[in-house]
């Protein structure tokens, strides 16, 4: 039986192994399959729920500043491994090798429920903030729906391998991928939908400065992960009532993460 002890012994390993993944990828080493063994442990490790009824004990051990510290770095580590598996597995796809990691499939399957009763449509406009090197989200849902997608990412490496990707698996579907900030982007101001990559440190200062950029029907999906799942995504955090009001809860036991929906306040 896992105890608070060892689930904190597990998290300083993931810790360690991220370090040395991430150091070794800065290296240029090819560690692909490194990543993708230790991402897919992590992933079912952050999804047990027996790991996640321990974790509530653990909570109360958050004034040790060692151990919130090593959380923070582990929420660090890990989205900065996904990161550098987004850009393997679109340099492997686009070498003809298609090799998928458990946590690829887990995000697939977590985009088909996002949006709740705020159903996408042919016409909708979808602006995905976070984009990476593999976007699935703009090419699932410009697949299922045929809307319009932008993707948006800071990483101008992640936003060229995206937009070979596209290319190659979005053929006849209305996506871009721009390397630009929402208030660069005319489409910001058209989007109906908006959606927050989990692993945005800054998607709520973001979600502040898109209250003026954006009309007054649009719909935010903010992906987030409180409890364990915070190991894996920065968590909820209150925002400006004045600015935006959440709508609905999207939660989703045996995914990554799950979905605040917001509305603009006028």
């Amino acid at each position: 039986m896992t105890t608070p002890a060892m689930l904190i012994q597990h998290m300083e390993a993931f810790l360690s192994e991220f370090r040395e993944l991430n150091m070794s990828y800065d290296q240029h080493a090819n560690n692909y399959s490194e990543m993708e063994k230790t991402i897919g442990e992590f992933t079912a490790f952050v999804l047990n729920q027996q790991n996640e009824e321990i974790w509530k004990q653990v909570e109360s051990q958050f004034n040790n500043n060692k151990l919130a510290r090593n959380i923070a770095e582990l929420r660090e580590q890990s989205a900065y491994c996904v990161w550098a598996m987004e850009k393997y597995r679109a340099m492997e796809l686009l070498l003809n090798r298609q090799g998928i990691a458990e946590y690829f499939n887990n995000i697939e399957a977590c985009i088909a429920s996002e949006f709740g009763r705020f159903e996408i449509t042919t016409g909708s406009k979808v602006l995905l903030i976070g984009a990476g090197a593999f976007p699935m989200t703009p090419l699932l849902i410009a697949r299922k729906t045929g809307a319009e997608v932008v993707g948006i990412d800071i990483d101008p490496e992640a936003v060229g391998l995206a937009r070979n990707v596209v290319s190659l698996l979005g053929q006849n579907s209305s996506i871009r991928i721009e390397n630009i900030t929402i208030d660069q982007l005319d489409f910001t101001q058209r989007a109906t939908h908006i959606v927050f990559a989990s692993t945005i440190k800054e998607k709520f200062e973001l979600l502040q400065q898109l209250h003026p950029l954006t009309n007054g029907n649009v719909v935010v999906a903010m992906r987030y992960g409180n409890g364990l799942k915070s190991l894996f995504n920065y968590p909820l955090q209150d925002v400006d009532s004045s600015l935006w009001r959440i709508v609905n809860r999207v939660q989703q036991p045996g995914n990554v993460f799950d979905v605040a929906i917001y509305k603009k306040e006028a």
